[in-house]
């Protein structure tokens, strides 16, 4: 199973120096992608310029959006987006949709959350449209640039429940799921729910399978994992927050390493984690699990 790290974007101690030594730790290291997630309240950097930054200073890693929320989007404007990063990252691009989680984002970019289930599923049909070269309207121009992979870059639902997965089967490349203590059993139920959509869709084509999860190996890992999930959840409650922080408690090699062997052993390609700080030990902690594993 391949491993790629999520650049930790909503940490508030990343500077122009940290950023870039992230981008070329990971692309020497042995790790598969480099991803950036979308959040727009609090001090996450912007995921566009982080992500096109990345593609320009890295050679090898796959540059990947976890996610575009992409019902905050006009369509249009994410297919020139990411075309462009395909562009500037030489084609290792593929991309993450979803509908995100956090009503203050699209208050923020003066969207609605309501329809925003089908407004994606459009959505995706006109990024291959414009992708493919069609006009945007009767009367304009094609919009470019050409994606340098022949269709445009794969596209993932980041979905996690029955109906979302449901919905993503008809249009998605695969699926990105996500358990956020590395838990097996949630991983195996969602990697069922994709096999039995991909199945009833008719889909003659089988689904790309990432998964992931939070972790630390930083100083102190078990205590800043905890207070860090707090922080990202606490959004969405307090007490959600609280419960799902005492929880979480991939912050060892060994049940890092555990959820690793579990998510490889039920056939997911690949594993895309998100560290709980910015701090280069949780590099460094990584590759010393991956080696133990023989993936490095």
């Amino acid at each position: 199973m391949k491993i790629g790290l999520c650049f930790p974007y909503t940490q508030d101690d990343i500077d122009r120096e940290r950023m870039l030594e992230w981008f070329r730790r990971i692309d020497e290291g042995p790790f598969s992608t480099l991803s950036c997630g979308e959040r727009m309240v609090g001090p996450s950097v912007d995921m566009m310029a982080t992500l096109a930054a990345a593609a320009a200073v890295t050679k090898r890693v796959q540059i990947v959006p976890t996610l575009y929320v992409l019902p905050m989007h006009p369509a249009i404007k994410v297919a020139k987006h990411a075309a462009t990063l395909d562009l500037i990252a030489g084609g290792r691009t593929s991309i993450v949709v979803g509908t995100g989680g956090r009503p203050q984002d699209y208050q923020c970019m003066e969207k609605p959350r309501e329809g925003r289930y089908s407004r994606m599923d459009a959505q995706v049909a006109e990024i291959r449209r414009i992708w493919a070269g069609e006009l945007p309207f009767e009367g304009a121009e094609p919009i470019g640039p050409k994606p340098v992979q022949p269709g445009g870059p794969k596209i993932l639902a980041g979905s996690m429940g029955p109906k979302s997965i449901a919905r993503a089967s008809k249009w998605a490349d695969g699926v990105y799921s996500w358990s956020g203590n590395g838990v097996a059993a949630e991983m195996k139920q969602q990697y069922d729910w994709v096999t039995e959509s991909w199945e009833k869709a008719g889909r003659t084509t089988s689904p790309r399978r990432v998964g992931g999860f939070w972790y630390s190996l930083a100083p102190n890992a078990d205590e800043r994992l905890k207070a860090y999930v707090y922080k990202y959840i606490k959004v969405m409650g307090d007490a959600p927050a609280k419960a799902l922080s005492r929880m979480v408690d991939r912050s060892t090699p060994d049940k890092v390493r555990a959820s690793l062997e579990a998510y490889a052993e039920l056939g997911y390609e690949e594993c895309w984690l998100n560290t709980a700080t910015s701090d280069l030990a949780e590099i460094d902690g990584l590759i010393g699990v991956m080696q133990k594993l023989g993936w490095a």
